[in-house]
């Protein structure tokens, strides 16, 4: 018999490649971080000799999921900020807030509260935009999860950084701290609306000669002084940053000519159904991404926006509401809803290679999730369970690069009940710079 660390069997497994296949009575072997063969439970039993044997009869093994895009320091704002109004939510609310009390310590507290939120719901990546990345890069490597840290570069100063040769230059050096580092990554993530043409070429040198990721809002707001989309796109092009290292987030409707030109290039589009839904943003529907064959993945965006981390409630609000969006289209099929969260995810970041789909060679970065329970019994399609009726409470276990992160349901490398006195901590300091409701305003 091989020897190998663990093995896990499952009623099921979903491994993403090859695309809409479900395994029944299937086995995952691990072996040194690495997945090493997924097998027929019964052949696995005799091929492997694990150090670990972990069972799972009634249970779905899928590779984690991506969350292509959040400010996870923006957790410790969760429900602090409420307005019927995106302009007086990020104006009078969010940036006041931010600016009074983002610094080191808010950052690295706000992204620890974040990674056991998402570890818990079975996200085992993520990727983070945020002012002092270099702290939630820590923050993320001393919890064991996989990120990819947006390098923040803008014109105008900022608690961080005091100009974009600042910004620049910081994040170069934080790029060459965690070059061979096998969780953590980084992305240049400019802000197009703040920064000069210059500033922006100099963003598209160093991704070129990195092979960096680009990640850059294209919501338009009109109302804030923002350029509108197609000015961003035809402005991305012109300056050479429209190319299949480019992550478009919060894409409004795209027409077929702006979708074609994403398509021809390869990029990307992160789709945050939930946070645009709630602060009255459009987002391009997912059919017609499909349908134009642009490579789409999910994010949940800020907690401070978006209220909850868990790529399960992102999947399914943006299925729901994807048909009433598109009513002409045929509706995106359970798989590609799960493909988006998982390998689209990792496309969009540049991890394809390494996670996002269960195939011998990547990382075992894995979540299982319990289907025996009243509200996912009986199961015809566990995928369509999934999208549809599974909660964050069922994610039993969640593994990264083979350590497993959550056994049963709990954190077992960070100390939760650290993580969350200092978010209480933060609440009380928070709460007494709150401005009154803000009703309907």
């Amino acid at each position: 018999m091989e020897p190998i660390d663990t093995l896990i069997t499952a009623r099921w497994v979903v491994p993403i490649e090859p695309d809409g296949r479900v395994l029944e009575d299937h086995a995952v072997a691990i072996h040194r971080g690495l997945i090493l063969a997924i097998a027929p439970t019964r052949e696995a039993r005799v091929r492997f000799a694990a150090e670990e044997l972990i069972e799972r009869p009634a249970h779905v093994l899928l590779p984690g999921f991506v969350n292509a895009h959040t400010r996870a320091a923006m957790s410790l704002l969760r429900g602090a900020a409420e307005s019927s109004s995106f302009d007086y939510w990020l104006n009078r609310q969010v940036r006041p807030l931010e600016q009074r009390w983002m610094d080191a310590e808010y950052v690295r507290d706000g992204t620890e509260l974040a990674i056991a939120d998402m570890l818990t719901s079975g996200t085992t990546c993520f990727a983070d935009m945020h002012l002092f990345p270099e702290v939630a890069a820590q923050a993320a490597s001393a919890a064991k999860i996989r990120a990819c840290i947006g390098l923040p570069v803008a014109d105008t100063p900022s608690p961080w950084a005091g100009s974009a040769n600042e910004c620049l230059a910081k994040g170069i050096a934080l790029h060459d701290e965690y070059r061979d580092d096998p969780l953590i990554t980084t992305a240049l993530a400019p802000d197009v609306d703040s920064s000069t043409d210059e500033t922006l070429l100099r963003v598209r040198r160093a991704a070129d000669e990195l092979e960096l990721p680009v990640t850059t809002r294209l919501v338009e707001e009109r109302s804030l002084g923002g350029l509108d989309r197609k000015q961003v796109l035809g402005r991305l092009e012109q300056l050479g940053l429209l190319s299949q290292l480019l992550t478009a987030v919060h894409a409004p409707e795209l027409d077929d000519s702006e979708l074609q030109q994403l398509s021809r290039v390869g990029a990307s589009v992160v789709h945050c159904a939930r946070s645009a839904m709630k602060l009255g943003l459009s987002e391009c529907p997912a059919a017609t991404l499909k349908a134009h064959n642009v490579n789409w993945a999910l994010g949940t965006d800020a907690a401070a926006c978006s209220n909850d981390l868990s790529m399960l409630g992102e999947m399914r609000t943006a299925a729901l509401t994807s048909r009433g969006l598109s009513p002409t289209l045929s509706p995106v099929p359970s798989h590609d809803w799960l493909r988006a969260a998982t390998l689209g995810g990792a496309r969009a970041l540049g991890l394809a290679e390494v996670t996002g789909s269960l195939v011998a060679g990547k990382w075992a970065d894995l979540c299982c999730i319990d289907l025996g329970r009243a509200h996912t019994q009986p199961v015809y399609d566990p995928v369509a369970q999934i999208l549809f009726s599974a909660s964050r409470d069922q994610v039993s276990d969640v593994w990264v690069a083979g350590r497993r992160l959550v056994e049963d349901g709990r954190l077992t490398h960070l100390d939760l009940e650290d993580v969350l006195r200092r978010a209480q901590y933060w609440q009380a300091r928070i709460r007494d710079g709150l401005e009154p409701p803000a009703g309907t305003l």
